[in-house]
C-alpha cells in the first residue's frame, strides 16, 4: 500500500549484505595492498612494509564487520608471508624474527578489526536512533498537521513503512477485536482504547522485536496525543457551539421582548380604541390601517424567526431549477416599491444566463437587501447590477448611505446584529443572516464592501451550469 525508499542513512534496518561481496572486497584489498608493498620494498626494511596490511584490514573491518576483518587479517599474513618474506614463494619463515613479527602483525590485525567493528556498530546504532527520531519527528508531523486523526493515519503509515523498508504498513485504530498476529505490534492508546501497527508479510521476527522496542512507544505516545488533541478539539467545538446558542437565546430572548410586543402593543391598543363608542369613522379607519400594518409587520418578523431557524437546522434545502435571475431582482423590486416607495435603478447586461436555484429563496435574498438598502440611501436610487464574471453570476447593490465601520462590515451577516450607535432603523437584526443562508444554501457567496461616508454594496455571486456558461460566452462573442 505504501513504497517509500528514504536514504541509508534514515533506515530503521540495516540492507542485507552478500557474503560473497565482502569475501571479493576482501580479497581485492589484500591484492592490492600485496602489490602496493612490491615498490616500499627498495625504501623500507623487509618486515616494516607489511603494516601497510593493517589498512585493508580497517576498512574491510569497518564495513563489513569483525568476521571478515579477522578474515582479512589473516590473508594478508599469509600474502605477506608467500610474496614478501624470505623464502618468498612459499609459506614459510626462516628467520624466527619474522615470526614475532607476524604474530604481532596478527595480533594488531585483531585488535584492530575488532577497533574497527565497534566504531561501526556504534556508528550504526547512532544512525538508527536519529533514523528513530527523525522518524517520530515526521510522524508528529504527519499526525498533528492532519484534520483528524483518522486523516492522518494513511501517512503516518507511509512514514512508517518507508523507515522499515516496507511495502503494506498500516495503523488501525481501535481495530475491533482483530488479534495482533504475526505481522502486527499491538499499540497500547490508554483510556481503554488501542491500535494495531501492521506491518505485513516483509517483516520478521526481529524487525517486530525492533519495532515494539524503539518505534511503539513513540507512536503510542504520539497516538495519544492526537487523540487528545481531537477531543479537545471537540471539546472547543462545543463549547463554542453553546456559547453561540447562548447568544442566539439571549438575542431572541430580546427581539421577543421588544421587536415582538412592540407590534402587539400597538395592535392591542388599536383593538381596545376601535370599541369606544366616542371613536368617528375616519379614526376607526386609521386604528383598522394600525393594526393591519402592526399585525404585517410581526408576520414578518416571524417568517424571518422562522426562516433563521431552518437554515441554522440545515433544514432550509433549496428546491432548484432554472429560473431568470432578472424576474426574481424585478419581482423583488415590485414588492419592496409597493411598501417603500423608493426607486431603484436596474442595469442587467444582456441575454444573462439563467440560474440552477430556488426562486422564493433567491426573491427573499434580494427583498431583504433592498428593503435593508432603502432604509439607508438617503433618498438616493437603489442600483443594482448583474453580469457574469468569470463564469459565475455577479449582482451588486448598491446603495449611497452613510455606509458601515469596519465592525458592522464584520458582523453584519450575524443574526440579531445592530448597530448599537443608531435606532434610527429599527428591526430584529435578521434580514442579512437570511440573506447569507439563503445564498449559500443555493451554493453562492455574499460579501459587503463599504467606507464610511460613501455608501455600500451588497455583492452576490450565484455559480452557473457550465452549458450555460459556455453558451453565454459564445453568445457574447
Amino acid at each position: 500500500m505504501y513504497l517509500v525508499r528514504p536514504p541509508e542513512s534514515q533506515r530503521l534496518v540495516d540492507a542485507p549484505r552478500a557474503r560473497a561481496l565482502g569475501l571479493l572486497h576482501a580479497a581485492l584489498a589484500v591484492a592490492a595492498t600485496t602489490l602496493l608493498i612490491y615498490p616500499l620494498r627498495e625504501i623500507a626494511p623487509e618486515v616494516s612494509p607489511g603494516v601497510v596490511y593493517l589498512l585493508a584490514v580497517l576498512l574491510v573491518a569497518v564495513y563489513w564487520g569483525l568476521a571478515f576483518g579477522l578474515l582479512t587479517g589473516v590473508a594478508s599474513a599469509a600474502a605477506f608471508n608467500f610474496f614478501h618474506i624470505a623464502p618468498t614463494g612459499r609459506l614459510m619463515i626462516a628467520d624466527s624474527a619474522h615470526w614475532v613479527a607476524l604474530a604481532v602483525f596478527l595480533v594488531a590485525a585483531a585488535v584492530a578489526s575488532a577497533v574497527a567493528d565497534l566504531a561501526r556498530t556504534r556508528a550504526a546504532e547512532a544512525e538508527r536512533r536519529r533514523g528513530e527520531a527523525d522518524l517520530a519527528a515526521d510522524t508528529a508531523r504527519a499526525l498533528l498537521g492532519g484534520a483528524t486523526l483518522a486523516d492522518a493515519l494513511p501517512e503516518a503509515g507511509r512514514l512508517v513503512g518507508g523507515a522499515l523498508g516496507l511495502r503494506d504498513v498500516e495503523i488501525v485504530l481501535d481495530p475491533a477485536g482483530e488479534s495482533v498476529g504475526p505481522g502486527g505490534v499491538g499499540l497500547d492508546l490508554g483510556g481503554g482504547r488501542e491500535a494495531l501497527l501492521v506491518l505485513g508479510p516483509g517483516a520478521d521476527e526481529a524487525m517486530r522485536a525492533r519495532v515494539r522496542a524503539r518505534v511503539a512507544p513513540a507512536l503510542e505516545a504520539l497516538l495519544r496525543a492526537e487523540l487528545d488533541r481531537d477531543r479537545l478539539q471537540a471539546e472547543v467545538v462545543e463549547t463554542q457551539a453553546l456559547r453561540r446558542s447562548d447568544v442566539i437565546k439571549t438575542a431572541l430572548l430580546r427581539a421577543v421582548s421588544h421587536d415582538l410586543r412592540t407590534p402587539l402593543t400597538a395592535i392591542i391598543t388599536a383593538g381596545h380604541a376601535v370599541r369606544s363608542p366616542t371613536v368617528v369613522g375616519s379614526e376607526r379607519d386609521e386604528l383598522g390601517l394600525v393594526v393591519v400594518e402592526e399585525a404585517q409587520r410581526l408576520s414578518a418578523l416571524v417568517d424571518n424567526l422562522l426562516d433563521l431557524s431552518r437554515l441554522q437546522a440545515g433544514a432550509a434545502e433549496p428546491r432548484r431549477d432554472w429560473c431568470s435571475l432578472e424576474e426574481v431582482v424585478r419581482t423583488a423590486v415590485s414588492d419592496v416599491a409597493a411598501d417603500d416607495g423608493a426607486g431603484f435603478a436596474l442595469f442587467f447586461d444582456r441575454d444573462l444566463p439563467l440560474v440552477q436555484a430556488d426562486a422564493a429563496q433567491l426573491e427573499r435574498v434580494f427583498v431583504n437587501l433592498l428593503e435593508n438598502a432603502c432604509r439607508h440611501s438617503g433618498g438616493h436610487p437603489v442600483k443594482v447590477r448583474a453580469r457574469v464574471v468569470g463564469g459565475r453570476m455577479s449582482i451588486r447593490v448598491i446603495d449611497r448611505g452613510p455606509g458601515m465601520s469596519a465592525t458592522q462590515l464584520r458582523r453584519a451577516f450575524e443574526p440579531f446584529y445592530r448597530d448599537p450607535t443608531s435606532d434610527a432603523h429599527p428591526g430584529a437584526g435578521l434580514g442579512l443572516a437570511i440573506v447569507r443562508g439563503f445564498v449559500e444554501a443555493n451554493g453562492g457567496r455574499v460579501h459587503a464592501e463599504s467606507r464610511p461616508g460613501h455608501g455600500t454594496v451588497f455583492a452576490i455571486e450565484l455559480p452557473l451550469a457550465e452549458q450555460t456558461t459556455s453558451a453565454a460566452i459564445v453568445e457574447r462573442s
